[in-house]
C-alpha cells in the first residue's frame, strides 16, 4: 500500500519538532546529572565566569593607561564587549557541543546518531549539554549592565528594543557559524580549531570596535561573515556612532534578516555534509 504523500512544509515541521524534543530529551538528561552536584555545579559556573571575565580585565588594563581607543572610551567597549559576549554565551550554551563532530566522524561514533529516529543536528547539539556554560553569559550581562549605564545613552523606544533583538539575533549568526563550522568538519574530519577561529576567534574580534581594523577586515566581517551585525551595526545605533562602512542607519534593524539568511545557508552547508558522509567502518 502506498505511502499517504506529505508535502515538503510538513515533513519539514514534523522534523523541526522531532529535533527539538530530541534536543530537550538529551540536554535534560545531562541537566539533571550536574544538578546532583549543586556545589559543583556553582563552582563551575563561577569559574567559567570568572576565565572569561579576564578578557575584560585586558581592557581595563589597556584603559588604565588611555582614555579612548579608536574613538570609544570605556563605556562604549563594554557595550560592544558585552552585547557579543551574552550573543556568544547563548549560542556556546545551546550548540556548543557540535564542536565535537569531527572526533566523531573520525573515531566512527556518528554511525549510531545516524540510526536513530531523531535529527543528527540535534543529537550532536544536546550532547554533553553543559549549564555551566551560563557563566560565559552571566559575565556578559554584567559587563553589559556595567556600560549601559555608564554610555550616556539618550534612551528612546527603539533603543530600547534594539538591545534583546540584538541578542538573540547575535547568538542566531554565531549559531549559524557553528553549524556550517560542524559541516566543514565532514570533510576535513579534524578541523575543530578552524571553527574555533571563526567562533571564539569571531567573538573576541568583536569586543573592539570596527574602527581599529583595516577596512578590509571589516568588509569581510559584514559582507562575507556577517559577524558586524551581532554588536557593531546595532551598536552603532545604540551608541549614537557613525555605522562601520558608512552604511545606512537603518541596517541597525537588518540582524535579525541576516540572521535568518545565515541559518539558512549554515543548514544547506550541513545537509550537503551529512549526504557527503562516508563512515569509517569503524
Amino acid at each position: 500500500m502506498a505511502e499517504p504523500f506529505e508535502p515538503a512544509v510538513v515533513r519539514e515541521r514534523s522534523a523541526l519538532r522531532t529535533g527539538l524534543r530530541a534536543y530537550r530529551l538529551v540536554s535534560l538528561m545531562w541537566v539533571r546529572s550536574m544538578l546532583a552536584y549543586p556545589l559543583s555545579f556553582a563552582l563551575n559556573v563561577f569559574a567559567q565566569a570568572a576565565i572569561t571575565g579576564l578578557d575584560f580585565v585586558v581592557i581595563l588594563l589597556m584603559f588604565s593607561q588611555v582614555d579612548a581607543l579608536g574613538g570609544y572610551d570605556l563605556a562604549d567597549f563594554a557595550v560592544l564587549y558585552g552585547l557579543s559576549s551574552v550573543s556568544f554565551g547563548l549560542c556556546n550554551l545551546f550548540l556548543g557541543s557540535t564542536q565535537r563532530l569531527g572526533q566523531r566522524v573520525r573515531d566512527g561514533t556518528l554511525d549510531a546518531l545516524l540510526v536513530r529516529p531523531a535529527p543528527v543536528l540535534a543529537q550532536i547539539a544536546a550532547d554533553r549539554f553543559s549549564l555551566n556554560r551560563l557563566g560565559r553569559t552571566f559575565q556578559g550581562l554584567a559587563v553589559l549592565g556595567y556600560g549601559l549605564s555608564a554610555a550616556g545613552i539618550d534612551w528612546d523606544a527603539g533603543r530600547v528594543l534594539v538591545i534583546p533583538y540584538a541578542v538573540v539575533s547575535g547568538a542566531a549568526i554565531f549559531g549559524a557559524v557553528y553549524v556550517a563550522g560542524a559541516a566543514f568538519q565532514f570533510v576535513a574530519t579534524d578541523a575543530a580549531e578552524v571553527e574555533n577561529a571563526f567562533t571564539y576567534g569571531g567573538q573576541t574580534m568583536l569586543q573592539y570596535p570596527p574602527t581599529v581594523f583595516a577596512r578590509e577586515v571589516v568588509r569581510a566581517v559584514t559582507f562575507v561573515l556577517p559577524l558586524s551585525f551581532v554588536n557593531w551595526v546595532p551598536g552603532a545605533y545604540l551608541l549614537d556612532r557613525p555605522v562601520p562602512l558608512g552604511l545606512p542607519v537603518w541596517c541597525a534593524l537588518l540582524p535579525p534578516l541576516v540572521a535568518v539568511a545565515a541559518l539558512a545557508l549554515a543548514g544547506l552547508a550541513w545537509r550537503a555534509g551529512l549526504r557527503g558522509y562516508r563512515s569509517t567502518g569503524s
